[in-house]
C-alpha cells in the first residue's frame, strides 16, 4: 500500500513573496480560494513572513482582515503562518507579553499552524512562542533554519530538532530558504530526525527551487521518511520560488508514495495565477531560471527579489553582483547566521552599505545589534574587529543573555502610544500592528479607510490591432490671432509669436530674446553647507534641534532605509542651521537633509 505524503502549498504567501516581492493583492487571490480549499492540502500557508509588512507598507490593506478573509473562504483546510519567534513579524525582539498577545490574536482570527523559527537557530528565542501556541490549542511547528557553512552539521541539526521536541512542538520543519539542501543531505537529515525523535514526530521539508537540485532533494526526503513537503502551484513556482505542486505529485507515480491532492482543483488555480502573474511584471525578480552560484552567496529567494527592488530604489541597480559577493563576507563576520528574515535582511542590507559606502563605515542599527548579541547567539563566532566597530557606533556593550530577558512588559505602553494615532481602531490587533511596524503603521491607520490598493497592472496585449487612423480632414482656414510661446535655443530663451498661415501652416511673426531672470540670492552668511542623503528612505527621527552645536560624526537624524534603521551623522563639527526635511518625509539619494554651518 502506498504511503501518503502530505502537501502544504505556499501559493498564498511565500510563492509571491519570493517572486514578486509580496505585492499580490487579496482580491487577486479570492477567486481561487474555494478550489485551493478543496484540493486536499495538509495546510495552506497564507500569512506571516513579509506579508504583514507589505500589506500596510504597499497595499493599504489590513493584514488581520486578510487573515479573516482567508478563513472565511477556506474553512476546511488548516491555515499556516511563518512566525519569527521572539521577533514575531518585525525586526526586533518583543517582550514576552507581546508574543503571547500576538499568538492569541492570530489564533482567534483564524490561524491554525504556526511555523516558528529563529533566524540564528537560538532556541531561547523560540520557547515563548511555542508555549503561547500550545496554550491556544493550535499546532506549534518548531523549525530548523537550514544553512551550509564550515560549522553547520547534520548532527547539530538533529540535536536542535530533539531539543525542540522536548519543548513540546507538534511537528518539526526543515526550512531551506535558499535552496541549499542537496539530495543526500536531505535524506540524511530527515532520517536523522526521524530516528532521534521517533516515528510519531511529523517532519516537514520546506525548500526553494533556485539552485535547481531541490526537487530531487524532496524525493530523497520522501524516501527517508518525510511526512509533509512544501510546494507552490506551478504558475507561481521555480526561479527564486519553489518546486511545482503538480510536478511533485506526478513524480511520485509508481514509487510507492502518493499524495491526496486533487490536481483538477490545482489546475484551476494554475490557470488563474498564470494570468495574475503577468499583472505584477514590474515586481518580478529577474532570477527566473537556475542559479547554482547561490551555493556560495546562500541568499534566499525572497531576499533576492527584495534586494533587487531595494537597490533600484537606491539608484544602485547595477551593484547587485557586487552585493552578492559581499554577502558571504558579512555573513562570516556575523558568525554564519542562516540567511532568513530578519538575519537575511540585516546581513543583506549591511552588504549593500559596505558596497555603497565602504566596509562597515556605516552599520545599520540592526546589524550593530546582531553583532552585539541583541538578537541572540549564532552557531559561529563573531569577528571581534567588527564587534568593536559595532560597539563604537552603537555606544553600547555586547550581551550574552536571552535578549527578551532585558525587555520589560510593553503591551500596555504600546497601546498608550497607538491611541494617539489618527485612524487607530482601539483593537489589540491594531496595537500589534503598531508594535511590529511603528514607522509604517501610523500612515496606514490614517489611510486605511481609503481601502486596499491593487498594484497589478493589466499587460498590453500585443495581438490587438491598433485603431485605424481617421481620414485626414480638409485643411482649415487660418483662424485666430497670433499665439505667443517661449522657447530655448542653446540656453537662450526667446519669446516667439506664431500665427496660422495658409492651409494652417504656422508662420513666425516675431522672435525676441527674453531678458535673463535675476539670479537667485546667494545663501545668507552662516546658512551652512548642505548635507545630502547617501541613501533613499524615510525620515524616522530628528535627533538634534536647529541651532545646536554638533560634533563631526554625531547623529543628527535617523532614516529607515531598506527596512533598517540608519543613523545619519554630521560630516563635520559646527552648528546645525536647519533641517530640510521633517519626520515622515521620503528622501532620495542626493536630497538635502540639513544645513550645517
Amino acid at each position: 500500500m502506498a504511503r501518503t505524503i502530505e502537501v502544504t502549498d505556499l501559493i498564498l504567501r511565500d510563492a509571491h513573496q519570493s517572486l514578486i516581492a509580496t505585492r499580490m493583492a487579496m482580491d487577486d487571490m479570492i477567486p481561487v480560494l474555494h478550489d485551493l480549499d478543496e484540493a486536499g492540502y495538509w495546510s495552506l500557508e497564507c500569512w506571516g513572513g513579509a506579508t504583514f509588512d507589505s500589506c500596510i507598507r504597499f497595499l493599504n490593506e489590513d493584514p488581520w482582515e486578510r487573515l479573516r478573509t482567508f478563513k472565511k473562504h477556506m474553512p476546511k483546510t488548516p491555515l499556516q503562518m511563518l512566525l519569527r519567534g521572539q521577533n514575531l513579524l518585525g525586526y526586533r525582539h518583543y517582550g514576552d507579553d507581546v508574543v503571547d498577545r500576538f499568538v492569541d490574536k492570530a489564533a482567534e482570527n483564524g490561524m491554525d499552524v504556526f511555523r516558528i523559527f529563529d533566524a540564528l537557530n537560538d532556541l531561547r528565542n523560540l520557547e515563548r512562542a511555542i508555549g503561547a501556541v500550545r496554550k491556544t490549542g493550535k499546532h506549534a511547528q518548531g523549525t530548523v533554519s537550514y544553512t551550509v557553512s564550515p560549522i553547520h552539521t547534520i548532527d547539530a541539526y538533529v540535536d536542535q530538532a530533539k531539543r525542540m521536541q522536548d519543548m513540546g512542538v507538534d511537528s518539526i520543519c526543515i526550512k531551506d530558504m535558499a535552496a541549499l539542501i542537496k539530495p543526500q543531505a536531505a535524506y540524511d537529515l530527515v532520517k536523522g530526525i526521524k530516528e532521534a525523535c521517533g516515528a510519531d514526530m511529523k517532519v516537514h521539508l520546506h525548500v526553494h527551487a533556485t539552485t535547481g537540485v531541490t526537487l530531487v532533494s524532496l524525493m530523497k526526503a520522501v524516501e527517508a521518511g518525510v511526512d509533509i513537503v512544501d510546494t507552490a502551484v506551478s504558475s507561481m513556482s521555480l526561479g527564486t520560488g519553489h518546486n511545482p505542486t503538480e510536478a511533485f505529485c506526478e513524480m511520485l507515480e509508481g514509487t510507492g508514495f502518493e499524495t491526496k491532492i486533487d490536481l483538477d482543483h490545482v489546475e484551476v488555480a494554475k490557470r488563474h495565477f498564470a494570468k495574475i502573474r503577468q499583472r505584477y511584471a514590474e515586481f518580478m525578480t529577474s532570477f527566473q531560471g537556475v542559479e547554482t552560484s547561490i551555493f556560495k552567496s546562500q541568499i534566499p529567494g525572497g531576499m533576492l527579489s527584495n534586494m533587487e527592488s531595494q537597490l533600484k530604489a537606491q539608484g544602485a541597480g547595477d551593484k547587485l553582483e557586487e552585493v552578492l559577493l559581499e554577502v558571504p563576507k558579512v555573513r562570516k563576520d556575523a558568525g554564519y547566521p542562516p540567511l532568513v528574515t530578519p538575519s537575511s535582511q540585516i546581513v543583506g542590507t549591511q552588504a549593500v552599505f559596505n558596497v555603497l559606502m565602504g566596509r562597515y563605515k556605516k552599520m545599520t542599527g540592526e546589524f550593530q545589534d546582531l553583532m552585539l548579541g541583541y538578537y541572540g547567539h549564532t552557531t559561529g563566532d563573531f569577528n571581534d574587529d567588527v564587534v568593536k566597530l559595532a560597539q563604537e557606533q552603537a555606544k553600547k556593550e555586547p550581551i550574552t543573555t536571552r535578549p527578551a530577558d532585558l525587555i520589560e512588559p510593553e503591551f500596555d505602553e504600546l497601546r498608550t502610544k497607538a491611541k494617539t494615532l489618527d485612524g487607530f481602531n482601539g483593537s489589540d490587533e491594531d496595537v500589534l500592528t503598531y508594535a511590529l511596524f511603528p514607522q509604517v503603521a501610523p500612515k496606514f491607520f490614517s489611510t486605511r479607510s481609503e481601502g486596499p490598493k491593487n498594484l497589478g497592472k493589466d499587460p498590453v496585449v500585443a495581438s490587438k490591432a491598433p485603431p485605424k487612423a481617421a481620414a485626414p480632414a480638409a485643411p482649415a482656414a487660418p483662424t485666430g490671432g497670433p499665439r505667443d510661446y517661449t522657447i530655448s535655443v542653446n540656453g537662450q530663451a526667446y519669446n516667439v509669436s506664431v500665427v496660422p498661415g495658409a492651409g494652417g501652416a504656422p508662420q513666425v511673426a516675431s522672435a525676441a530674446p527674453v531678458a535673463a531672470a535675476p539670479a537667485a540670492p546667494a545663501p545668507a552668511a552662516g546658512s551652512g553647507e548642505p548635507m545630502t542623503a547617501e541613501l533613499a528612505g524615510n525620515v524616522l527621527r530628528l535627533v538634534v534641534q536647529p541651532g545646536a552645536k554638533v560634533e563631526a560624526d554625531q547623529t543628527i537624524l535617523v532614516l529607515e532605509a531598506m527596512k533598517m534603521e540608519t543613523e545619519i551623522a554630521a560630516p563635520k563639527a559646527g552648528t546645525l542651521v536647519s533641517f530640510a526635511v521633517k519626520e515622515g518625509d521620503a528622501v532620495q539619494v542626493g536630497d538635502v537633509l540639513a544645513h550645517i554651518g
